[in-house]
């Protein structure tokens, strides 16, 4: 019962309509004056952030801020797989047999997550990892490899919230809102980057079409909280004991080596 009240309402609210009003708004020199009341409600930490609170043009600038350079140092090891994001690690674990995975009780398939079964095929028995950005964190998206981007699409529409509650009680979140899907190939690996748009403001902005992508480069961002997912095929990565659900990991930390 609570998950159908739970979608129901989040239906009658998140419509196209609402959606464009609140992007419209929280673009506009107005949403500005919001900056330090967000600011202080989240606890964000702006000493490491490029511009002065001040300096920031609207809310949607303050939401996507760049950090100062040395704020974020990229593990320099040329074996390591680093965040992408800073996160909290909400899941991490092995994708079935039948190319499936859990997430907050709900069932996912890699072949809806991806689209593509010539694709979700190559991840059958490899490790998923469900990255969760929040309100308060930075939301600047980095390469977590040095690798040649075979591809790069688009799938879904309607958004559900990707927090716990929209992980718990929203129609597999993951898997069905709106996300751009970022194919790695690195030594003959094959490694998946979702990036999962969230409730209202579905946009995710691709800052990097080369072929190429360099550990830690900055490739894209969100507005509003969202989530990535990782997808690696079988035997490709030694994870870090860091690896733990709940942990909060920050871009450039590395998660795992590629063996």
């Amino acid at each position: 019962m609570k998950k159908q009240i739970y979608q129901r309402m989040i239906e009658l609210t998140n419509r196209p309509t609402t959606s464009q009003l609140l992007k419209r708004f929280t673009m506009s020199p107005v949403s500005k004056f919001i900056v330090p009341s967000f600011q202080k409600t989240f606890q964000i930490d702006t000493t490491v952030a490029s511009k002065k609170q001040h300096e920031y043009t609207s809310l949607h600038d303050f939401f996507t801020r760049q950090l100062l350079q040395p704020a974020r140092p990229i593990d320099s090891s040329t074996t390591s797989l680093v965040s992408p994001v800073d996160a909290k690690i909400e899941s991490h674990g092995v994708i079935s047999e039948q190319g499936t995975f859990l997430v907050k009780g709900q069932e996912y398939s890699v072949d809806r997550l991806v689209v593509r079964q010539d694709i979700s095929q190559r991840f059958i028995g490899g490790e998923y990892t469900v990255l969760y950005l929040s309100p308060a964190d930075y939301h600047r998206i980095h390469a977590p490899l040095s690798a040649e981007v075979t591809e790069q699409y688009a799938s879904g529409g309607f958004s559900y919230p990707v927090n716990r509650l929209g992980l718990t009680y929203g129609k597999k979140p993951i898997s069905d809102n709106y996300r751009i899907v970022s194919l790695l190939e690195r030594d003959n690996k094959q490694l998946a980057m979702i990036k999962v748009g969230a409730m209202f403001v579905n946009t995710i902005e691709l800052l990097e079409t080369d072929t190429k992508w360099t550990k830690g480069q900055e490739v894209a961002y969100f507005a509003f909280g969202s989530t990535v997912v990782l997808l690696t095929e079988r035997d490709t990565v030694n994870w870090r004991e860091n690896m733990q659900a709940g942990r909060k990991v920050q871009v450039g930390e590395p998660l795992g080596d590629m063996l």
